[in-house]
């Protein structure tokens, strides 16, 4: 069965490609095309496409309000011309982000994501999906990437995100809790030691006035709360 999509766009040009797009995609079946945000959600509930293709700005209720509004399940692909809505999209669970101008190789490979959601009945999904004994996978800016505990110095929390500081790479941002996170990391190597940082126990060199000393510029607080386990594993490796 076809995916049933919706084209959005307030752009006349980008929604015609769109729409041509899709038209040409065998495994995709365009329902409507619109040139705001208000009218197709009115449509939404009445033709309930699999798949909307979605311009983030647009006049009166841009496409990342418009999903978020949604009770109706359906899978989204963003358009725009700007890249720092990136983040905002993987928070809605979006299945791509395409940076216009769209060519239809990026299109199809976007495309080609969602079907294969479609057929496995399943959407993204901010859950950490199973390492092994020595890394985890997570979500970061639409891709899968493996991260090895031993690279690992610290992480942060930051609300809905998590900040993962690593040794010899830039951080890596994934959409998690820090329970959820500590929960998957192996005790004997990690400890949370404040409400919004966890720590490689084995990358810890100076410990100065109850904070974790990483280099000059990173100075990690140790918790009221976390003081006395903190404590103990020091005294368990103390000379």
């Amino acid at each position: 069965m076809n995916l049933r999509c919706f084209a959005i766009d307030d752009e006349p040009l980008a929604l015609k490609q769109m729409c041509s797009y899709i038209e040409q995609t065998p495994f995709l079946e365009l329902l409507g095309n619109y040139k705001n945000a208000i009218a197709a959600l009115e449509k939404i509930y009445v033709l309930l496409p699999d798949l909307l293709f979605v311009d983030i700005n647009m006049p009166e209720l841009n496409g990342m309000d418009l999903i978020r509004s949604l009770n109706h399940p359906c899978m989204v692909i963003f358009t725009t011309a700007y890249d720092q809505y990136a983040l905002e999209g993987f928070q809605v669970d979006a299945v791509d982000y395409l940076l216009k101008p769209i060519s239809y190789p990026a299109f199809l490979k976007a495309a080609n994501k969602a079907w294969k959601l479609h057929n496995a009945g399943s959407k993204p999904s901010p859950e950490i999906p199973q390492g092994n004994d020595d890394s985890l996978f997570v979500k970061t800016e639409y891709r899968v990437v493996r991260i090895r505990f031993n690279e690992i110095k610290y992480i942060e929390g930051m609300r809905e995100y998590v900040r993962i500081h690593l040794t010899d790479d830039k951080p890596v941002m994934t959409l998690l809790s820090m329970k959820a996170l500590e929960e998957k990391l192996p005790s004997r190597q990690f400890m949370r030691i404040h409400r919004s940082f966890i720590v490689n126990l084995e990358k810890i060199n100076i410990i100065e006035r109850n904070r974790i000393v990483f280099d000059k510029e990173v100075y990690i607080p140790i918790g009221e709360q976390y003081k006395d386990a903190f404590r103990q594993f020091v005294e368990r490796n103390f000379l």
